[in-house]
């Protein structure tokens, strides 16, 4: 081997050493550690609504905007997790082939845009790096060394040949909840893999739309048999609110109102987009609406060029009936990485008697629900402002995992979306 690639493996090992080290200095979760990056999006090509899953043959794609134009030496590696999401018990060398980390060495300038930024973007796996397991991964993206955390993403590498997986969204069993809520039920066709001891070494995970913190992790089968194994329970351990289906307005163009926006203007330097002013709906009846699921898709309909979208600062208004006397009110959806970010949290005008809070983001459409949380309480309650129907749209994806005895992982080895319309 040459030497000066012994050498750079070595330097990269010795980084990936000292991040394991330092383990609590990143979360094994979507965050974003640096100030000024946003509208990270980690996909599967070049699409913007794929989930971040795919098999060894497919090429993810991350990009990212840097808002305060830093000179950054960026680099990326990868770190394998178990089902759950805790550090998997395996050495990085044991599932990183080539080098153990690559450099982000694409970027651009946008291009004729107010608010100026550099987007950085990169592709793998790549004739440098590549991952040799499939399972749960967090591709962590830093600043010349690992003690400089930029931002990570979790993604999904997928066996080649997957079980297949049959789902049932419905209502719920529960009679309590049999209009507000939705039952996943789901049966696993073990296909070419010989499960042993499947109660031990068969988890799966069920996730609604891009929510991580609601996720229902390592539910084990109920019964069947060598080559099916079934996932539907009667004690609603596969149950979710259903909520109501998201709201909408699209920003991609700033020469006119577009929907659900009322008022586009510039002010000290700034583009302004005013949304249309939204009223809590808890009790309201179920409202069917074409949505993208909470995500958003960045484009700028005035201009064809690439990295064109600008920034804008947008506006949400609320109105409600109920005072919000015991908890917060947030903005949520993909808009705001599916997280509680104190820049989204509405705040009380007692002039005009609504909820206020404004958002810098990137041209394009986007999909969005208010969601409450108490206060004394991290909890996520998608319900308390929008209601809960079982009717909702939700998309939820399910994935399968398999630890064989005598392995030290997690392999992913099912994956199925599904939707209370797939029927």
């Amino acid at each position: 081997m040459n030497k000066k690639v012994v050498v750079t493996l070595l330097l990269a090992f010795c980084n990936l050493t000292f991040l394991q080290a330092q383990q609590y200095e990143i979360q094994y979760d979507n965050m974003i550690y640096a100030d000024g990056i946003a509208s990270v999006q980690l996909l599967v090509g070049n699409d913007q609504l794929s989930e971040p899953i795919g098999t060894f043959g497919d090429t993810f794609h991350i990009s990212f905007d840097d808002l305060n134009l830093d000179v950054r030496h960026l680099k990326y590696t990868f770190i394998h997790c178990t089902h759950d999401w805790l550090l998997s018990q395996l050495n990085p060398i044991e599932y990183i082939e080539g080098f153990l980390e690559d450099d982000i060495t694409k970027y651009e300038h946008s291009f004729n845009t107010i608010e100026p930024y550099m987007h950085y973007y990169a592709e793998f796996p790549n004739e440098n790096i590549s991952f040799s397991k499939s399972g749960n991964y967090i591709l962590y993206v830093y600043d010349d060394t690992p003690d400089n955390p930029v931002l990570t993403r979790r993604f999904m590498v997928l066996e080649p040949l997957p079980a297949k997986i049959v789902c049932d969204v419905h209502s719920a069993i529960d009679v309590n909840n049999r209009f507000t809520h939705q039952d996943i039920d789901f049966t696993v066709f073990t296909g070419g893999y010989r499960i042993r001891n499947p109660q031990q070494t068969v988890h799966a995970t069920i996730r609604q739309n891009g929510r991580w913190d609601n996720a229902i992790f390592g539910l084990t089968y109920r019964s069947g048999s060598n080559a099916e194994l079934f996932f539907n329970y009667m004690d609603g351990r596969n149950s979710f609110p259903g909520s109501a289906e998201f709201r909408t307005f699209d920003i991609s163009t700033l020469r006119s109102n577009a929907d659900h926006i009322v008022g586009i203007s510039f002010v000290n330097h700034h583009n302004h987009a005013y949304v249309l002013q939204d009223d809590a709906r808890p009790y309201a009846a179920y409202e069917s609406r074409g949505n993208m699921n909470g995500r958003c898709y960045y484009r700028n309909r005035d201009l064809r060029n690439d990295y064109s979208e600008d920034y804008v600062f947008t506006h949400f208004t609320l109105k409600s009936t109920f005072p919000f006397n015991d908890g917060d009110v947030y903005v949520f959806g993909e808009l705001t990485d599916w997280r509680l970010k104190d820049e989204a949290k509405l705040r009380y005008n007692k002039e005009f008697d609504f909820w206020e809070t404004e958002l810098m983001l990137k041209q394009g459409v986007y999909n969005y629900q208010y969601v409450f949380v108490p206060w004394g309480s991290t909890t996520i309650d998608a319900t308390y402002i929008e209601g809960s129907h079982y009717e909702t749209n939700n998309i939820y994806y399910i994935y399968v995992y398999y630890q064989e005895e005598g392995t030290s992982y997690d392999r992913l080895i099912g994956y199925q979306p599904c939707s209370i319309t797939d029927k």
